[in-house]
């Protein structure tokens, strides 16, 4: 088991190649190039959570990629079409039901394979999606909104991994990550906020400095919240990473279950609150 002090090595030369990456899409590309990354991204991270709840079954771990990525093709290529987004929404969880009864297996997992298979591309393609979908429609202001939500979930968790090592002292839900604790999460709160007003300062000036800052508590918390849920995942199956595909991370999962939350939020937020978009 590698030490901290080389695990954190580990983790920073990854983000010195991802982000450098990420950004040249987003600023560089054509719009539809970060789909070409998100859309990889979104099945691998598809594949990772089939292969906890249907680790036994290759083909409804297969099957339930496909459905991922037929959903994700979807939401992308028809976001504003209503009667797509309604058709996915229904059509998802009752394919799950039909596919466990066309392979039922152990009667046992059957009721959990079912929801994974009907819940799985909801949870992993989706909100990933819909940060392509920003980036896509609305330019550089879905951009920064982009780069807002990928804040949220990477500054964060940086924030709350330092201020956990240095202050941490009160478990924060101890029988579903031990190491997190109370101290780590409100750190990562703060650096949330900040990442908010640097984006409000420079690359997202339309977005208010109170809506900002009430925005990054919701994605943060929320982030947070999304982080326990996948170890939630992990400890019911018995897994200790999603994947091993990022260096110092573990899987794609892993590394985007954060996300997964903050990009839903950030998007709701652009839908419901953000008149400039469009």
């Amino acid at each position: 088991m590698p030490a901290p002090a080389s695990n954190l090595v580990v983790r920073v030369a990854t983000a010195a190649v991802g982000v450098p990456a990420i950004l040249s899409l987003l600023y560089l590309a054509p719009p539809w190039a970060f789909y070409l990354l998100v859309f990889p991204a979104a099945m691998v991270g598809a594949w990772e959570l089939f292969g906890m709840t249907h680790a036994r079954d290759l083909g409804s771990r297969i099957f339930g990629v496909l459905l991922s990525a037929a959903t994700s093709l979807a939401i992308f290529f028809f976001a504003d079409d209503a009667r797509v987004l309604v058709s996915v929404l229904l059509a998802v969880p009752l394919v799950g039901l039909l596919v466990t009864l066309a392979r039922l297996g152990d009667l046992g997992t059957a009721a959990l394979r079912a929801t994974a298979m009907g819940f799985g591309p909801l949870f992993v393609a989706v909100p990933l999606t819909l940060l392509a979908v920003l980036q896509h429609d609305h330019g550089a202001e879905g951009t920064g909104f982009v780069i807002l939500a990928l804040g949220f979930a990477w500054v964060s968790d940086t924030g709350g991994y330092f201020a956990g090592r240095l202050f941490g002292k009160h478990k924060l839900y101890e029988a579903v990550s031990p190491k997190k604790t109370v101290e780590g999460a409100v750190g990562g709160l703060v650096f949330a906020v900040a990442w908010a007003i640097v984006g409000h300062a420079w690359y997202l000036k339309s977005l208010p400095l109170p809506n900002a800052v009430i925005l990054a508590f919701v994605a943060a918390s929320l982030g947070q919240a999304g982080d326990l849920a996948e170890s939630l995942l992990k400890r019911s199956t018995g897994v200790k990473d999603s994947g091993q595909i990022v260096p110092g991370h573990g899987g794609i999962l892993d590394r985007v279950d954060a996300l997964i939350l903050t990009s839903a939020v950030v998007y709701l937020y652009t839908l419901w609150f953000h008149r400039k978009l469009g």
